[in-house]
């Protein structure tokens, strides 16, 4: 799903009080972290997460891949956080403005 310039802003807007809700570690991302992420995604729409020092990828490769194994799209990657949307299949939550 590719998303406007205005569509991530408005993301964005959303996730800034979000804590984050995982963490992608040494392991970089693993099925485990991939698995932890995909079980967020079951709750809400909106996903905020941290990439710690020790992680072996560059923040933004690892946030990439994590978004790909999620079937998820990646909103933006700020330092060391970055926030993934995956919409629900049947009723979205977030209705995101006209592109």
């Amino acid at each position: 799903m590719e998303l406007s310039s205005k569509q991530r802003a408005y993301l964005r807007g959303l996730a800034n009080p979000l804590e984050p809700v995982f963490q992608i570690g040494k392991t970089g991302v693993s099925p485990e972290v991939t698995a932890s992420i995909a079980e967020c995604f079951n709750t809400r729409e909106l996903a905020k997460g941290t990439v710690l020092k020790n992680c072996p990828e560059e923040v933004r490769e690892a946030a990439e891949k994590a978004a790909e194994r999620t079937r998820s799209t990646l909103v933006c990657v700020t330092g060391r956080r970055i926030v993934l949307y995956k919409p629900f299949s049947e009723k979205p939550e977030i209705i995101l403005p006209k592109g």
